[in-house]
């Protein structure tokens, strides 16, 4: 089977290394295409400050960091690590140019017709890509208490019908 080729946006950061880290021996998934800001033209390995447990696989050390421009991109489709404000100019760009984008940024999760997906819990929100006015799309994830959260309710919610939850999170600390 031919491997999907997938490009991260913002591959240095702390998401962008989770990224590489679950997909560098992901069966249907190759990473084909990094990007970055201020270290374009470096390979991955020179750009990195690695932090993650994984270590980096070695066949991504030397990937060059494009810019991130859809020209520069060969990929089939995107996985955005990039931060909001990033994400809000350039993942529009990418989906203009007819690129799926799969984005962790909160830029979008509020938009009408971009879907925030959590495919075990609302798998019929990907009907709302037939509303965008794009040859790509965009979808987001949620922030990781909702998506952890919104699957163990769901199946609650489901046989209890519950209608109120309260919740306090303290991810900084």
């Amino acid at each position: 089977m031919k491997k999907l080729k997938v490009a991260i946006l913002g591959a240095t950061g702390m998401v962008g290394q989770k990224y590489m880290s679950m997909l560098s021996n992901h069966p249907y998934f190759e990473i084909s295409t990094v990007t970055g800001y201020k270290s374009v033209g470096k390979t991955y390995s020179e750009a990195v400050q690695w932090i993650d447990q994984i270590p980096l696989a070695d066949k991504y050390a030397d990937l060059e960091i494009k810019s991130n421009e859809p020209k520069s991109v060969n990929a089939d489709f995107v996985f955005s690590a990039l931060p909001t404000d990033a994400a809000r100019k350039v993942e529009p760009d990418f989906a203009n140019a007819g690129f799926p984008v799969i984005s962790e940024a909160s830029a979008y999760r509020m938009n009408d017709n971009i879907p925030l997906l959590i495919p075990e819990v609302n798998p019929d929100h990907v009907d709302l890509i037939k509303k965008q006015n794009t040859s790509g799309y965009i979808v987001t994830c949620p922030n990781c208490v909702v998506a952890g959260l919104a699957v163990v309710l769901k199946p609650l919610y489901e046989k209890l019908q519950i209608n109120k939850v309260i919740i306090n999170t303290m991810q900084a600390l």
